[in-house]
């Protein structure tokens, strides 16, 4: 795990996390930190990164500049090294030739509240970027460009934002493998499982009167769980209502769901992994949000159930896939099924199932072959890359290539079964159509490595990609 900190102050932060934990698990290799001075890349002879502030006010301002290249040049050099490695690189460059795009982190009391499951998510990337604010803030301009995540430790203002990165790095680095000694204890303290944490005790037995509870000394391991978890229960239940309330919806969700557990394995998966909010728990329906990747489940017992955790749903975000997807099903409903349109495709015709060997470009595996439009191949060709900048490029170079290879078919075919330009006019719905299928597979596979790489902002992208198409 690579965490690179955008500061001005890097003494500060590299000091603070090199001892404890952190600074053994820094010395074993299983994190790196890497702390920038922004002044470094200030293009002002006096190392000057702050001016005033346009329109007036107290204070001064991080200008865009120090800040745009300190950030480039990090991704410039975990580029580098991925390359160097052989990790993946996100593919991400944009029509100027961006680098690729990795989470940056602003921490700033305006983000989302840091919480320990988002600790949990922000543990599976390779590389986080964390920018610290000082003086009155950032130039708004560059965080436009550069930021993917606003985050804030709780309601109140700091001087700066490296205390608050190293509270989020030391969070997040608890969930590495390796970091801590004991495997377990970074999923048995406080909030993981959506709970408090129990009451300890060590040595001596009895102190000032007060014994320890007999059941820790029973040696029973199944009634130390027991009690654990009672206690977790209870004291949530009296310190944090809201947390137990939380808790107590996924506890009754589980319950509901595994009555037809084949029926809701992809549910109960995203709950296992703790990254659901559970909206609604009743017998009758459950409705939740996979956090990562944005996605809405339900499962209702009847029609107005169904109708009622729909209306649960963020108004905006619903209605636009549904409209989304009622204009896709109504472009694709009348489109004809004949031999020159309809017949055996691949399925998941993208780059991951091409191999190049000996001058040749072969096809791997035909897992997802079966009958279907051949216009879906080319949307299947540009799966996880719909919204990159350079997917209507793709798109047409796919058409040309499929163009040229049906005029060197036998004659009949060539003259009049081929594609023609009202087929390709369908090609965006389409698109749209395998990108909400890949939404609904990211969700029930995010345990596997490529749903974690492509998981954070898929949803995001989703919605913005409905947004063009209507």
């Amino acid at each position: 795990m690579h965490f690179h900190v955008l500061t001005l102050f890097p003494e500060m932060v590299s000091q603070g996390l090199s001892e404890s934990i952190l600074g053994r698990a820094a010395k074993k290799g299983c994190i790196e930190l890497e702390a920038v001075n922004i002044r470094d890349y200030t293009e002002n002879k006096h190392k000057k990164v702050d001016d005033y502030p346009y329109g007036g006010g107290a204070g001064m301002l991080m200008q865009a500049q120090p800040v745009y290249d300190a950030c480039a040049a990090v991704k410039e050099r975990i580029a580098m090294r991925r390359a160097k490695e052989g990790s993946p690189i996100p593919d991400a460059a944009g029509e100027k030739g961006e680098l690729p795009r990795l989470r940056v982190i602003y921490v700033t009391p305006q983000g989302t509240v840091f919480t320990q499951q988002m600790a949990g998510e922000l543990a599976r990337e390779e590389d986080l970027i964390f920018l610290c604010g000082h003086y009155e803030g950032i130039d708004e301009r560059v965080l436009e460009e550069v930021v993917t995540d606003y985050v804030s430790i709780g309601d109140y203002v700091l001087t700066g934002g490296e205390l608050p990165a190293m509270v989020m790095i030391d969070a997040v680095s608890r969930m590495v493998p390796g970091v801590l000694k004991n495997e377990e204890s970074a999923e048995t303290e406080s909030f993981q499982g959506g709970l408090l944490e129990y009451p300890q005790y060590t040595r001596p037995e009895v102190w000032h009167d007060r014994p320890v509870p007999p059941v820790l000394l029973s040696g029973d391991h199944s009634r130390v769980e027991k009690w654990r978890l009672e206690q977790s229960e209870e004291r949530t239940r009296q310190r944090r209502p809201e947390l137990y309330e939380a808790y107590s919806r996924t506890d009754r969700a589980v319950s509901y769901l595994s009555k037809e557990r084949l029926s809701h394995m992809d549910m109960l998966e995203v709950i296992r992994r703790g990254q659901a909010d559970v909206i609604r728990a009743e017998e009758s329906g459950v409705l939740l949000h996979d956090r990562p990747s944005g996605a809405w489940m339900l499962s209702a017992s009847d029609e107005d159930m169904g109708e009622r955790l729909l209306s649960e749903i963020p108004r905006e975000e619903k209605e636009l896939l549904e409209t989304a997807c009622a204009a896709v099903k109504d472009r694709l409903d009348g489109y004809e099924k004949t031999p020159r349109t309809f017949g055996l495709i691949h399925g998941d015709l993208r780059a991951a199932n091409l191999l190049r060997q000996n001058g040749r470009l072969q096809i791997l595996y035909f897992d997802d072959s079966g009958f279907g439009w051949f216009l879906y191949d080319l949307a299947a060709s540009l799966s996880f890359l719909e919204t990159d900048p350079r997917a209507e490029a793709w798109a047409g170079a796919w058409i040309a290539g499929y163009q040229a290879e049906t005029a060197r078919m036998p004659e009949g075919f060539a003259a009049g079964e081929t594609l023609r330009q009202e087929d390709w006019d369908l090609a965006p719905a389409m698109i749209l159509a395998r990108r909400i299928q890949l939404l609904a597979w990211i969700t029930s596979h995010g345990d596997s490595d490529p749903a974690r790489q492509i998981e954070p902002g898929f949803a995001e992208g989703t919605a913005e990609l409905a947004r063009r198409f209507l």
